[in-house]
């Protein structure tokens, strides 16, 4: 797959224990132990993006950088093309039973959606996703159990 290209992704980022921490302007922020899942669009280039989000040292610039720094990314679901699929796929993770909405508006304040950022206490599967038949196939990096 060629991650050069625009896409929208899932990271699945395992925090070990509950933190608190500062998320820019939307102030301090308490996280606890579990999975979150971001949504996220990179129009101008998966590779680069995920690049972005993968490196260990990184200023602060969206939301997600401030998680990122207490987590670990398992996996990354991607779909390559460009659509703007994000809203779609964060309302699609607000309706499965097991995701929690994080309260605050994380990683949305470019569209209406109430957040893009969501909390599981397991980890999830992507075959668990809800995709409907017209949409990208959707693929995994760090697999290490993608597809369970």
């Amino acid at each position: 797959m060629n991650l050069v290209q625009p896409g929208t992704y899932i990271l699945i980022i395992e925090l070990a224990e509950r933190v608190q921490t500062r998320v820019g302007s939307l102030g301090p922020l308490t996280f606890e132990g579990g999975y979150y899942l971001y949504v996220g669009s990179a129009l101008g280039g998966l590779r680069a993006r995920l690049a972005r989000h993968l490196r260990a040292i990184k200023r602060g610039h969206w939301h997600i950088d401030y998680l990122l720094a207490y987590g670990v990314i398992r996996e990354i679901w991607y779909s390559v093309g460009s659509q703007r699929l994000e809203c779609a796929w964060a309302q699609r993770l607000a309706q499965l039973p097991e995701m929690r909405p994080y309260a605050a508006p994380f990683g949305a304040s470019d569209c209406a959606c109430h957040t893009h950022l969501f909390y599981s206490a397991k980890r999830p599967a992507l075959s668990a996703f809800p995709r409907p038949p017209a949409d990208p196939p959707m693929y995994c990096l760090l697999p290490e159990r993608c597809g369970d």
